[in-house]
């Protein structure tokens, strides 16, 4: 008899001796060698040398920003540099290259659809910066863009919220590897290259900033790191590099929106190996025979090594697409030296770099990514043991307790509305755009994906000498990714946000970054269209942020109120959903415990902790 999958791949695991080859040790400074001759040249500044290559920017005079676009910070990870630790670029200082235009994105691969039209570079580890002219020491925003490890780019524009706050700071866009080719994982990827490739970009693209940012005008020691979704996750994953050792090297402060926390797997364990050989399999590199499986080639990792970027790209598009409802098939693993643990066991112990943490999520994250064909409590249970393979029937038992019905109507037809967190029905039960056991659902995977992981970032920097604010955004509909337009602009990229919400928004993180507090002046928070006839101002709890802790778990709920009301599709179940926009929009910023939110929301996170092993996360 022939041995089953599952025999074989564990037979490969046991035989296999892993030995670490380390990515990089973590304060190794990989530019040393490249940045003697760095300096910036030409009279505008535009002109910078950073000792591998020279770069010409230009001048938006209309912004009044100098923006340099499509910069190497990396050698393009190709042939033998595939799936292995970002290497500094090869000298080339034959030309002065133009900034002018944005590099090639990352090769794509979405987690459901159809294949994507193009098929993105390899070579894609560049980077884009924006500096106000004449610039001197100013602090840093550096942007990691999300999209499930699987897509998005480096190409957010961040000319607004440099506007807005006065061209007060400068802003860096990167790039990394996606999909399969950043966040590969097996116990081969490990011996003959790394796991978590897409991550340690990021890092490599920290160290270039600390060794090049004060030639475009920025200070190295006021660097905040930012991101959305994936990119939140990323930061959270940059927070624990290391398990916690790196400091303040890389950066002081950390702005992570919705951080996306999907299952952390082992390196080796069966869920990241099945998508590897899943994947060589797509590729041409792993198939059938009489005899069970062998390899073309001399390994399956040679073979890869040896393949095409479209074959690669389709191989990993075909199998993220073939994973469960709303989940990629490649993401970042745990390692043992750069990611060493679980978020939710190495954020308990608090085991940090940086200094301070503005960390949020939104009111409605799970809906895009829960199929929207729940109706009774046997469909939910049915959805959790899908989503939850490793919990037990007491497990299960267990969610249901923590995520109750309650008083609200099971219906799932039922009236759709925000709560208002405070009291009355909670999110467990009703949100903008489900009800019943449809929204129980959506909220369970809202909280153990996007939420509960803000939660725990929060308490890690919650003790001196670090410090954390919360925040919840809460404007209709608030699904995952509708804040973004809202902190990078422009005002009125989205209809559901008033001009005077945008511009709260992008000085409180504008505050941040430059002031290292996400307090802004009450001036600010309540908006013009809140003024008092009198023209005097009111206190607006968003002047007076209070740091989150866990005896005092504040955190500001940024909504608003008034506006005229429009039925829209927002792509989520079946019918319409209720907005609100201009005019009449109103900022609506108050204070609210953070624990009892939503029915007791700090509670079942720190059931999620408790279970975090299992899940895992």
């Amino acid at each position: 008899m022939h041995p089953s999958v599952s025999q074989l791949l564990a037979c490969i695991a046991s035989l296999q001796m892993v030995v670490w080859a380390a990515p990089s040790s973590p304060n190794s400074q990989p530019f040393e060698h490249l940045k003697r001759q760095a300096n910036a040249t030409g009279s505008s500044n535009l002109e910078i040398d950073l000792g591998y290559e020279i770069y010409e920017g230009y001048h938006n005079a209309t912004a009044d920003i100098n923006y340099w676009k499509g910069i190497r910070f990396a050698a393009p990870p190709l042939g033998d540099l595939r799936w292995q630790a970002p290497q500094p670029p090869v000298v080339n200082r034959s030309n002065v290259l133009p900034a002018s235009d944005y590099g090639p994105i990352c090769p794509q691969s979405p987690n459901g659809g159809t294949a994507p039209e193009g098929y993105g570079d390899e070579d894609c580890l560049v980077l884009n910066v924006w500096a106000p002219p004449n610039a001197q020491n100013l602090p840093v925003l550096v942007w990691i863009h999300g999209g499930g490890y699987g897509q998005g780019n480096g190409q957010e524009d961040l000319t607004y919220i440099i506007n807005e706050n006065g061209n007060n700071f400068i802003g860096v866009a990167i790039q990394y590897r996606l999909g399969a080719f950043g966040f590969l994982s097996s116990d081969e990827v490990f011996r003959r290259g790394v796991v978590n490739a897409g991550i340690l970009d990021q890092t490599f693209a920290l160290k270039w900033v600390q060794t090049y940012i004060h030639l475009f005008g920025g200070d190295p020691t006021q660097v905040t790191i930012s991101g959305e979704s994936a990119g939140g996750g990323s930061v959270m994953l940059q927070t624990m590099a290391y398990g916690g050792t790196l400091g303040t090297t890389l950066f002081q402060n950390a702005f992570s929106s919705s951080p996306y926390l999907p299952m952390q797997y082992g390196y080796g364990d069966w869920v990241p190996s099945q998508s590897y050989y899943a994947f060589a399999s797509r590729a041409g590199c792993f198939g059938a025979t009489a005899y069970g499986y062998e390899t073309r080639g001399n390994t399956i990792f040679d073979c890869l090594i040896n393949k095409d970027t479209q074959t690669l790209q389709n191989a990993s598009f075909f199998t993220s697409a073939s994973a469960n409802y709303g989940i990629w098939g490649f993401l970042p693993v745990t390692d043992g030296v750069f990611i060493q643990d679980l978020p939710s066991t190495q954020l308990a112990e608090r085991r940090v770099n940086g200094q301070r943490l503005l960390v949020g999520n939104n009111a409605e994250e799970g809906a895009p990514f829960v199929s929207q064909n729940i109706t009774t409590e046997a469909d939910l249970v049915t959805w959790l043991q899908l989503t939850f393979p490793l919990f037990s029937n007491s497990d299960v038992a267990k969610v249901l307790l923590y995520y109750p019905t309650g008083n609200a109507s099971t219906n799932s037809n039922a009236d759709e509305y925000a709560t208002s967190g405070y009291t009355g029905a909670n999110a467990n039960n009703v949100s903008a755009v489900a009800t019943g056991q449809q929204q129980r659902a959506n909220n369970i995977y809202s909280e153990t994906t996007f939420i509960c992981p803000s939660y725990w970032m929060a308490q890690a920097f919650s003790d001196p000498p670090r410090t954390s604010y919360r925040y919840q955004y809460s404007v209709v509909p608030a699904l995952h990714g509708n804040d973004v337009s809202a902190y990078f602009g422009p005002v009125g990229a989205a209809a559901n946000q008033g001009p005077d919400f945008v511009r709260a928004f992008m000085h409180i993180v504008g505050n941040f970054v430059t002031a290292n507090d996400p307090s802004i002046s009450s001036a600010i928070a309540n908006g013009a269209a809140s003024a008092s006839s009198n023209g005097s101002v009111s206190a607006n709890a968003a002047s007076t942020w209070p740091p989150f802790d866990i005896y005092a778990p504040y955190q500001l709920n940024l909504n608003q109120t008034g506006g005229t009301e429009i039925s829209t599709d927002t792509g989520i179940g079946e019918g319409n959903s209720t907005i609100y926009v201009s005019p009449g929009l109103r900022n609506d910023f108050t204070l609210a415990n953070a624990y009892t939110w939503e029915g007791g929301r700090g509670y079942r996170c720190d059931f999620w902790r408790s279970v975090g092993a299992i899940v895992p996360e």
